[in-house]
């Protein structure tokens, strides 16, 4: 937990400035591909999606750790060849699990959030599930605990395969030749995000893109057909924690509301985007016919709108970056204070993307982030421990969350004002 962190205080300004280089970049040649409300959305999913992580909050059934002491035929040394044979197993593991959560109801909705961005670009890589508690990635790395290939190597390789799926979300790199043949490139995964009939279910391999043509799953992009990114069932929401969990409500909704009992329990376990037929019927879902006629998701926001969102995102990344840089001192006075923690941090993407979305519902949860950020203060008597680093931190703090809320609440204002010109200018 502590040492991700630390991993993660490195990983997290070196992927922010990658990402502020592309936006700069493409508008420098005139191909901007970055809208910023889609980045702040993509960028907030990412501080969603490490805070989870960092705080352990997931289950995995069986440990890899016990698979090697309990089934290993071998016991091998830690050398370059194990390293090899490790990267090899994590990715033909990445392969399967991530073609099981394409292609099947319930694991669906613990990937849905990484496709929910209607451009592609490399925020839309941050965009990574909070809603995997149980983790299946140990079970396909059996082959690597049958040879016996110790923990620390699987520790070691896995956050460096991870972080290797990022640079190949972009538009901004076309073709590269005869590497398209091996290795997972920016063409082969702008097919993957696609949902153009043609691309669909395609592209699985995260770092080699050998196991797609192995197993039948590889389309090249065409230049005939462009891709069209997003769900055919668009989110319509920049909040996140919202996305995380729509499918999720989808299949619960169905599962209750249909008559048939067979189907009730198939639904989990039916391809991806099955739906009972009498609820099919009753209840229609707004789906994306045409993938050409598409009208990619937008709110209305002004400079200062945008210029706020970013000042909120630049304080998350404050609030996150002490958390995961003093876990061990936050830990060490209350063992539950890390959770309390990473709970003001879910609430406050919740209140920043709501207010992004236009709800009237916007200023309440920013009332909520404020009561229970005071709340916090009073708990820790400061700001877990940053009042030792300046007794003005927790005054600070304060002081930002009132701030906040009453931005908020002139936002919403603004907000309605502009509905309101919008529905008169039609009339």
């Amino acid at each position: 937990m502590e040492q991700y962190g630390k991993i993660l205080l490195i990983a997290m300004p070196a992927f922010l400035l990658l990402v502020l280089f592309e936006k700069w970049y493409g508008w420098k040649k005139g191909f901007d591909t970055v809208r910023n409300l889609d980045m702040i959305s993509s960028l907030s999913s990412g501080i969603t999606n490490v805070t989870k992580d960092v705080l352990g909050l997931s289950l995995a059934i069986i440990s890899y750790q016990w698979m090697v002491s309990h089934w290993a035929v071998f016991h091998i040394e830690a050398t370059w060849l194990t390293y090899l044979i490790a990267f090899f197993a994590l990715d033909f593991s990445g392969y399967w699990v991530h073609r099981i959560a394409h292609e099947y109801n319930f694991f669906w909705n613990n990937h849905i959030i990484h496709h929910s961005s209607e451009e592609f670009n490399l925020a839309c890589a941050l965009r990574q599930s909070i809603s995997v508690f149980v983790k299946l990635f140990t079970f396909f790395l059996l082959p690597a605990a049958l040879l016996g290939v110790p923990e620390k190597v699987i520790a070691i390789t896995a956050p460096l395969h991870l972080f290797a799926q990022f640079w190949y979300h972009t538009r901004q790199i076309n073709k590269m030749g005869f590497l398209e043949n091996i290795i997972v490139t920016p063409s082969h995964h702008r097919v993957h995000h696609a949902m153009n009939p043609e691309y669909l279910d395609k592209n699985y391999g995260q770092i080699l893109i050998v196991w797609d043509k192995i197993f039948g799953t590889f389309q090249a992009e065409l230049d005939s057909v462009p891709p069209v990114y997003g769900i055919t069932r668009p989110a319509a929401t920049w909040n996140p924690i919202k996305i995380n969990f729509q499918h999720l409500w989808l299949l619960i909704s169905d599962a209750i509301r249909t008559k048939n009992i067979q189907d009730k329990f198939l639904i989990w376990f039916k391809p991806t985007g099955w739906r009972p037929a009498d609820v099919v019927e009753k209840y229609p879902t707004k789906k994306v016919e045409d993938v050409n006629s598409l009208e990619k998701y937008d709110t209305f926001a002004t400079t200062f709108h945008h210029s706020w969102y970013w000042i909120q995102l630049a304080s998350l990344l404050l609030f996150i970056s002490y958390l995961f840089g003093n876990i061990a001192l936050i830990n060490a006075a209350n063992t539950a204070y890390i959770y309390l923690y990473g709970l003001f941090v879910f609430i406050s993407v919740y209140a920043i993307s709501d207010l992004m979305d236009e709800n009237k519902s916007a200023p309440y949860f920013e009332f909520i982030r404020a009561s229970y950020g005071v709340y916090l203060i009073w708990l820790t008597n400061g700001w877990f421990g940053a009042e030792h680093f300046g007794y003005w931190i927790p005054y600070a703090i304060a002081s930002y969350l009132v701030v906040s809320t009453v931005v908020s609440v002139t936002i919403v204002q603004q907000q309605k004002a502009n509905a309101l010109k919008t529905v008169l200018s039609k009339n």
